[in-house]
């Protein structure tokens, strides 16, 4: 641990905090801003019942739709992001609050003008794309609404669900709240007798201490302190669910996975296969397991010996210049433009480095179309963190290639495509670090390294997704989410996930309750698809050079033009096929075979 005491945030020096700043240097034009979008949005109304009448109405709709959201996304951002510097001060508490009361109302005021398109044929539709060319950069958009008719509602109800959208999100709002300001985990003891208050942050670097009592006294008071409130926090998420289920209904979609996959056009299947070709190749876990047990040399092998190294190193301290340095020369397969902006947006401050108290947990890529594609980290000078930058960096750098090619129509991504941008990174990362470490304990470390990003992405985000099924089919067939039913449940599929050689342990059935993935649908298959997709990728950017790297490039610039499996066949990977998951597969099996071999 670097720092034994978190620092305030004014404490932490200002060229590691990102140049937020330049999205508001004057914090009252935050409030112009925010009152300007409300003024537009109360005059966007002179649309409602004309919205179709001829191509230059319908042109002139999407243009200034476009920019209240536009603006309206930037002022959320900024306020967002000021509370997540640090979650206690109340001023950006309620600039963010109110944001989400502007956006609810906007969403009310705009609601018209998605059912009202969805009146017009098909067939006027065309003809206005025929007739006014300014039109055609709106022809993804509005050929992937009508494809939504029929889950589209009236205006009026529209309108009601828009209204209701600040309330329908208040789970999400209160899990976070809790799990980053108000929930504590007291102290532990390091190595040298000191105490340290245990975090999100540092939660993980104690969990990979090669001390066992740490790990468990860091496991023990990390599940205590959700076992204090799991049945609130069983509450919170059994009410998410019944959203996510009743909102499906509403819309009339036959589940609320068929809802969260419908707008990116993602097959079913994309998901229940991913599920199901991942259990299949459970045993080669459970192989992992057992060799984990041996070399640790434990007569039980506990859930908080999952993520200490299985090959002790000395210990090293990577700053954040170094870790820039690593960083750069393990891209370098995507060529010079994309590591020269990435030093020039570090350089701008694109990144909040840090940890400090109060300070959102975690990290992660946010921006808005009109700022700097930020990074929020909580950088603890580790080979993890290294990787952690490398992940965002990919995120940050698909927006930056976005931001710059497409309009603000198709500025964004979905998740099913982002998380490729982020695991490409990390993939061709491993591999420059296998290449060319000379060290046999070290390449024995990053070999269990790369196993480990395989276990806790591919099958631990699978063995996610399979419990947010289980409770969302739970909901639908009319049953209720109890801290018992979802204590039993998520412990066997650990138990399932894990092997038999995993002993029982009677924190782990804890664990969904500190996951804040949960509070979005469906929402994290999506990195294991994405890793799967993105191991496919970087070998063939290693395999094919320039040709590859200029395919995947394209793929970073195309934002959301078009559905994210045809997107992903731009750089040259097809998801609905069940061949991308099954190769990283035989990579998986591969890695723990030859591990096995030199431990």
């Amino acid at each position: 641990m670097s720092d034994k005491n978190l620092k305030q945030r004014e404490q932490i020096a200002s060229e590691y905090k990102w140049n937020i700043e330049d999205m508001y240097p004057d914090e009252a034009l935050w409030d112009k801003d925010l009152a300007e979008c409300l003024e537009k949005a109360e005059e966007f109304t002179k649309y409602q019942g004309r919205l179709t009448e001829n191509a230059q109405t319908l042109l002139s709709a999407l243009q200034e739709r476009d920019a209240i959201w536009q603006k309206i996304e930037h002022a959320y951002v900024y306020a967002a992001m000021k509370k997540d510097e640090d979650n206690r001060v109340d001023k950006y508490q309620a600039m963010d609050d109110k944001c989400g009361s502007a956006i609810a109302k906007l969403a009310a005021l705009t609601s018209f003008f998605t059912p009202e398109l969805l009146e017009a044929s098909q067939e006027k539709i065309e003809s206005f794309l025929e007739e006014e060319p300014a039109l055609e950069q709106y022809r993804f958009l509005l050929e992937s609404a009508l494809k939504e008719k029929e889950h589209i509602l009236s205006a009026a109800e529209e309108n009601i669900l828009a209204q209701m959208s600040e309330i329908t999100g208040a789970t999400s709002d209160v899990f976070k709240m809790l799990n980053n300001a108000d929930l504590t985990f007291g102290e532990i003891e390091e190595e040298d007798g000191t105490m340290t208050p245990l975090t999100h942050g540092n939660y993980i670097t104690f969990m990979e201490s090669h001390d066992r009592h740490q790990r468990e006294a860091a496991f023990t008071n990390m599940y205590e302190a959700y076992k204090k409130l799991i049945n609130t926090i069983a509450t919170n998420y059994n009410y998410n669910v019944k959203t996510d289920v009743v909102s499906a209904r509403i819309r009339k979609y036959d589940s609320s996975l068929a809802a969260a996959l419908s707008g990116g056009n993602i097959p079913l299947d994309v998901y229940h296969n991913l599920i199901s070709q991942v259990r299949e190749n459970l045993p080669a876990v459970h192989k992992y397991m057992q060799l984990r047990k041996k070399v640790l040399g434990v007569g039980q092998l506990k859930m908080y010996d999952v993520y200490v190294p299985l090959v002790q190193l000395p210990k090293k301290v990577i700053t954040f210049d170094q870790a820039v340095e690593i960083m750069a020369e393990g891209l370098a397969p995507l060529g010079e433009e994309y590591i020269s902006q990435v030093r020039k947006g570090i350089a701008a401050g694109w990144v909040d480095i840090y940890e400090n108290q109060g300070k959102t947990s975690g990290a992660y890529s946010f921006g808005s179309y009109d700022s700097m594609p930020y990074i929020l980290l909580n950088y603890t000078d580790s080979l993890k963190d290294v990787f952690t930058l490398v992940h965002e960096m990919g995120h940050s750098m698909h927006s930056y290639y976005t931001r710059k090619t497409q309009p603000y129509t198709y500025g964004d991504h979905s998740i099913f495509t982002a998380e490729v941008a982020s695991t490409v990174n990390e993939s061709l990362l491993i591999k420059h670090l296998l290449d060319t470490e000379n060290d046999p304990q070290m390449r024995k470390y990053l070999l269990n390294y790369y196993i480990e990003e395989f276990r806790t992405t591919l099958f631990r985000q699978t063995m996610f997704a399979e419990f947010e099924l289980m409770a969302h089919q739970e909901i639908e067939n009319g049953g209720v989410l109890t801290a018992g039913w979802l204590n039993e449940n998520y412990e066997k599929l650990n138990s399932d996930y894990f092997g038999p050689v995993m002993e029982k342990d009677p924190y782990i059935q804890y664990e969904w309750a500190r996951i804040p993935h949960f509070y979005r649908g469906f929402y994290v298959y999506q990195y294991a698809t994405g890793y799967s997709a993105a191991t496919a990728i970087s070998e063939k950017i290693l395999k094919e050079g320039q040709t590859a790297r200029d395919n995947y490039i394209e793929f970073l610039k195309s934002g959301s033009s078009n559905y994210p499996v045809e997107l992903l066949k731009i750089a040259g990977v097809d998801m609905t096929s069940p061949e991308p998951v099954k190769m990283a597969m035989e990579t998986f099996k591969t890695l723990v075979d030859e591990l096995e071999e030199i431990l």
